[in-house]
C-alpha cells in the first residue's frame, strides 16, 4: 500500500485535487511530482483516478480512468472529477484558441500565446449572431472568455495596462489533433445551434 503519510506527498496530491499543477506555476511541487509520480499513481489507482503529465508542456491534472464494461457484477465507482457541460459560445472559443495555437506553434518559435481582449472577442464575434446590442454582445462575450479562465484554459496577465490572456497549453490536451481535423464541420454545426437559437428567441 503506498505511504501518504510524507507531508510532501499529502501536499502534492491536494494540490492535484485542487486542479492543474503548472511547472512554471510552483517549480517545487512539479520536482515533487516528478521524484514521486510512482507513489502518486499507486495511490490515484486505489481511488479510481489517473495522474496525465506532459512534462514537456509542463503540466499535470488528474483524470477519472475508463471503466472497462465487465459484467462480472463489479460495482463501478462513483466520479470524483465531475463532467461539465459548456455553452456553445463556450465551447466554441476553446476550439478557436486550440486552431490558433496549433497555428501559433507552426508558424512561431515563441513558448507563449499571449492574446488581448480585443483579439479574443474578434475571435468569437464572428460567430456569435449580430444583435443590435454592441455593448450587450461584448458583455456577453466578456462573460464567456471569463469562464474560460474560470475552467484553465486562459490566464489573464497581470500588471498589463491592456488586458492579455496567455493560452494555456493543457487545451493541446482536451482538444486533440484529430478533433481539429472535423473543426470545419464542427464550426457549421455550432454556427446552425446558434442561429437556430436566435431564431427561437
Amino acid at each position: 500500500m503506498t505511504d501518504v503519510s510524507t507531508p510532501d506527498l499529502s501536499l502534492l496530491l491536494i494540490t492535484l485535487f485542487k486542479g492543474v499543477l503548472y511547472h512554471e506555476d510552483d517549480a517545487q511541487a512539479w520536482q515533487n511530482l516528478i521524484e514521486q509520480q510512482a507513489a502518486v499513481r499507486d495511490y490515484l489507482r486505489v481511488l479510481g483516478l489517473e495522474l496525465i503529465l506532459d512534462e514537456a508542456e509542463g503540466y499535470a491534472y488528474l483524470r477519472q480512468r475508463q471503466e472497462e464494461n465487465a459484467d462480472d457484477g463489479k460495482t463501478s465507482l462513483p466520479r470524483l472529477i465531475p463532467r461539465r457541460q459548456l455553452s456553445y459560445p463556450v465551447s466554441l472559443l476553446l476550439a478557436l484558441l486550440r486552431k490558433r495555437l496549433a497555428e501559433f506553434d507552426a508558424t512561431s518559435g515563441d513558448a507563449r500565446l499571449i492574446l488581448s481582449r480585443a483579439q479574443l472577442v474578434d475571435l468569437l464575434r464572428l460567430f456569435l449572431p449580430e444583435g443590435s446590442n454592441e455593448a450587450r454582445l461584448i458583455d456577453r462575450i466578456d462573460s464567456h472568455i471569463g469562464k474560460v479562465v474560470e475552467l484553465g484554459f486562459l490566464r489573464k496577465l497581470r500588471g498589463q495596462q491592456e488586458a492579455l490572456y496567455e493560452v494555456r497549453r493543457i487545451l493541446k490536451a482536451f482538444i486533440d489533433a484529430q478533433w481539429l481535423n472535423e473543426f470545419d464541420q464542427r464550426l457549421a454545426e455550432y454556427a446552425a445551434q446558434l442561429k437556430d437559437g436566435a431564431e427561437n428567441t
